[in-house]
């Protein structure tokens, strides 16, 4: 199997578009051309984990953090990631990162940290913005339903829970053709007046390429009169964290011995206790301190992420139990849910999950 076969089930995994702006998801290292032969997945591509692959006979690694995070201006081994890289390459042995492409997915990194705590009614923290586009295009009563129905196959008319979303409105459309047409209805010079139907669909902004490119396959028109809208409604689907319910309410000291348990834990820092039961979880994984304020406005009794500073405690104000379980804690599970996904996407070679820890977190 090649490795450009491979990168779309990758990317239907968490797709590319979904990471954040700084992040460096996707093909790291490799040539699309090549034959796959197995499948190592890892939380870090290190050094160790590179020559695991190695023995396990595996030419690719997809690993959840990049190694590759910011720009390399010389390759020389004198640090870790440059080790990693030059083993990488010397040994045909491909990278792929997911990061903040499966952070931001619905049944991504922060699912599987609620699913681990078994939390319920679960929905995305911080929805992410500036995301949704909106299309308005016009055509005849004769052409609204194929054209309609096309658009909604390629993704666009995604709500929520809905699919097939539109809004339709009939008016009157008119037009004038120069000497180079050649109108659909109606002939050269001639001004029309003719009924049509205004079509009005949302999509996620990376299909917008694949909308327009089903606009114009399936549109009558020689001319496809259209608008593209950028919206700040927020998509209740994609973004950081997710906010939850126990099935019953602990106080903090047994929540707090609970998630030590189900996210083995090393140890956990957390704020002073409120001295109130813990009922309504948000979780972060990774790096979260920046969502301490959007978990409180959820009305969360705790929040769950990691790399806490000293002052950012202060930000639980007494209203929730803030709690630092550890940055590789909280994604443990992370490595396991790509491995099964694949699995079940991939039947012809090994999907293997890294036995390495590098979690360089140690606890005395």
């Amino acid at each position: 199997m090649k490795l450009f076969e491979i990168l779309p089930i990758l990317e239907e995994l968490a797709p590319l578009p979904y990471a954040e702006d700084f992040d460096n998801v996707g093909l790291l290292v490799g040539n699309q051309n090549e034959t796959i032969k197995g499948i190592l997945v890892c939380h870090d591509a290190l050094e160790n984990v590179i020559d695991e692959a190695i023995s396990k006979k595996c030419n690719l690694v997809v690993c959840f953090h990049p190694i590759l995070f910011s720009g390399l201006k010389k390759i020389t081994g004198k640090n870790y990631v440059e080790r990693a890289i030059m083993k990488a390459i010397k040994n045909d042995i491909s990278i792929y990162a997911i990061h903040t492409a499966l952070d931001n997915h619905q049944n991504g990194v922060n699912k599987i940290f609620s699913d681990a705590l078994g939390l319920q009614n679960t929905k995305i923290l911080i929805p992410k913005e500036n995301y949704i586009k909106k299309l308005v295009t016009y055509t005849v009563p004769e052409n609204s339903t194929q054209l309609r129905n096309a658009l909604f196959e390629a993704g666009a008319g995604k709500i929520g829970n809905y699919e097939n979303c539109s809004f339709n409105s009939r008016g009157i459309g008119t037009y004038l053709g120069n000497e180079n047409s050649n109108p659909e209805i109606g002939n050269k010079f001639e001004f029309i007046e003719n009924i049509e139907t205004k079509i009005e669909v949302t999509f996620e902004k990376h299909l917008e390429s694949k909308i327009l490119k089903t606009l114009f396959s399936n549109h009558i028109y020689e001319e496809v009169a259209y608008e593209i809208y950028s919206l700040n409604n927020k998509h209740q689907n994609i973004g950081l964290g997710m906010i939850g319910e126990l099935s019953e309410p602990m106080n903090e000291s047994d929540f707090l011995s609970f998630v030590k348990t189900k996210m083995q834990c090393g140890g956990i820092r957390h704020s002073a206790f409120t001295n109130k039961s813990i009922k309504k979880v948000a979780v972060l994984g990774g790096s979260g301190s920046f969502a301490t304020k959007a978990a409180l406005q959820a009305g969360a009794d705790a929040f769950l992420t990691s790399d806490l500073k000293y002052h950012q405690f202060y930000e639980a104000e007494g209203r929730l139990l803030l709690a630092d379980i550890g940055h590789f804690e909280s994604e443990r599970f992370t490595k396991n849910y790509i491995v099964d996904y694949l699995k079940e996407k991939i039947t012809n070679f090994a999907i293997v999950l890294s036995e390495e820890n590098t979690n360089p977190v140690q606890y005395f």
